[in-house]
């Protein structure tokens, strides 16, 4: 019995010799490409005069973005809505037409040309332009360098709680979790608008992409 029980005190011992730390890493980036969403709404009596207003114009759209050297397949429908639109007189619902949006989504990946985009586009047409995001084609190489900058944070901070304790660490940790990886726009660039001006200045700006790392490492007394 007492072979037992000293056996699992040490057990107990060992497992509460753990230094446990989080890890953060961050790496600032410039984007190499972009996404804007641009729209037309149309607003009509007749429905099917409406879809025929919007598809023209919204074909008009997509035809400028080409001529401007634009890849049709970089140019893509991200919402297309039907709505009524009603008014309110004295508690009564009075039908006031229909309202027909089509959203596209484009991708460029030439940064200089955004602003010449987004202007190409109002002046043929489009009313509604949102969400002006910007990414990058490597993200996973620059995460992984993010992830190498959390687990040297982590191995720092558990040396660190070890020499204040001055305590003997073993610096290969036990347990690693990774964390979500998020990509952060240093600067957002977010908009709607119903008219721009002829000359927008949209600056890319930097993406923070940044990684973390949950880590248990084993440490015992000196001499122990």
């Amino acid at each position: 019995m007492y072979t037992q029980s000293h056996g699992q005190s040490n057990i107990l011992k060992q497992r509460s010799y753990l230094i446990k730390v989080r890890g953060e890493g961050e790496i600032a980036v410039q984007p190499d490409t972009a996404s804007v969403n641009l729209g037309v709404v149309t607003e009509s009596k007749e429905l099917i005069e409406g879809q025929k207003q919007n598809s023209m114009a919204a074909n008009k759209v997509i035809d400028s973005l080409i001529r401007l050297g634009i890849d049709r397949n970089q140019i893509q429908t991200f919402d297309y809505r039907i709505e009524s639109d009603y008014d309110y007189d004295q508690g009564k619902q009075i039908f006031r037409g229909y309202k027909i949006t089509h959203i596209l989504q484009v991708k460029i990946e030439d940064l200089n040309v955004i602003g010449k985009v987004v202007d190409t586009a109002v002046e043929n047409g489009s009313n509604y332009v949102a969400n002006v995001q910007f990414t990058t084609r490597y993200k996973e190489s620059y995460y992984q360098q993010a992830l190498t900058m959390a687990l040297n944070n982590a191995s720092n901070k558990a040396k660190t709680i070890a020499n204040t304790l001055r305590v003997k660490l073993n610096p290969t940790p036990i347990l690693v979790i990774e964390g979500s990886n998020t990509i952060q726009p240093y600067e957002s660039q977010q908009f709607a608008l119903a008219k721009v001006a002829s000359t927008s200045q949209i600056q890319p700006g930097q993406l923070i992409i940044q990684a973390s790392v949950a880590t248990e490492y084993k440490y015992h007394p000196i001499g122990g």
